[in-house]
């Protein structure tokens, strides 16, 4: 029987974001609980459509970039994963698609979310509520734990990097789908455009909530560069990391190994 907790919060916006429109609550100095408030109602308002604004944004290349999170996830027979942050559950279900036989859990602190995924075709996943900074999960429990964008907002990275560690088995392994700043190029003016002002818009049109849709751009240009967020791995005890970037530098996959 998976065991649930109390839903609290694990994220933040970044700090004073610098171009217009962006939404006052991100211009402010609020504390970290009233942030995660925030973030976590952000995702609950655009959760019925949260699926087809990911689709859209990447051009459907999300579904492949989860397919090789699992892969790299390197599942054994009877396998325990948690999809950690899981939202609508799209990492448990590939994996219960590709492992049909392991044990998957898709655990996040934003019911909303949740409740969408409940309702998607099998395969279904396990659910519970959790917190990504105080893990309800016994030590050295899970084979594998995944995540898609989680990383960028929790509140204390290091943090939710121990606990992913305390609940892997030794020798399992972490791996996490996220957004990058990009390295810096000519095609940097275009993908800043894309991200500040036709996000936002696609977001504002479909959904009606272009505050959220302010806040992917504003969440990843504050976020660690793929180079710090595998030292951040390595810090926090990962062995093997390593990490591929995608979409033009935009997003990473990260990897690391508890050791064994």
């Amino acid at each position: 029987m998976w065991e649930a907790t109390s839903i609290s919060h694990r994220s933040r916006a970044p700090e004073r974001p610098s171009w217009p429109g962006c939404p006052p609550v991100m211009k402010t100095d609020l504390s970290a609980e009233n942030k995660g408030a925030y973030v976590q109602g952000m995702f609950n308002r655009i959760a019925p459509r949260y699926d087809l604004m990911n689709r859209l944004m990447t051009g459907g290349q999300d579904l492949r970039w989860r397919r090789e999170v699992i892969h790299r996830a390197r599942l054994g027979p009877n396998a325990h994963l948690l999809d950690l942050g899981a939202g609508t559950g799209d990492l448990a279900r590939e994996a219960l698609r590709q492992h049909p036989d392991c044990h998957a859990l898709a655990a996040d602190f934003t019911l909303g979310m949740m409740r969408v995924g409940q309702r998607h075709a099998p395969p279904a996943p396990d659910w519970s509520a959790a917190d990504a900074l105080a893990l309800p999960f016994a030590s050295q429990y899970f084979d594998a734990i995944v995540s898609g964008y989680l990383l960028r907002n929790v509140s204390d990275l290091q943090l939710a990097l121990k606990e992913q560690l305390r609940a892997l088995k030794p020798g399992g392994w972490l791996v996490s789908l996220d957004t990058t700043r990009p390295v810096r190029s000519i095609l940097t003016p275009f993908i800043q455009f894309h991200m500040r002002m036709i996000i936002p818009l696609l977001g504002s049109l479909l959904t009606g909530q272009r505050d959220a849709y302010t806040y992917l751009p504003s969440s990843s240009e504050n976020f660690l560069d793929a180079e710090t967020l595998a030292e951040a791995l390595r810090a926090a005890g990962f062995e093997e990391v390593g990490f591929q970037r995608r979409m033009f530098g935009t997003m990473a996959i990260h990897w690391g190994r508890r050791p064994a």
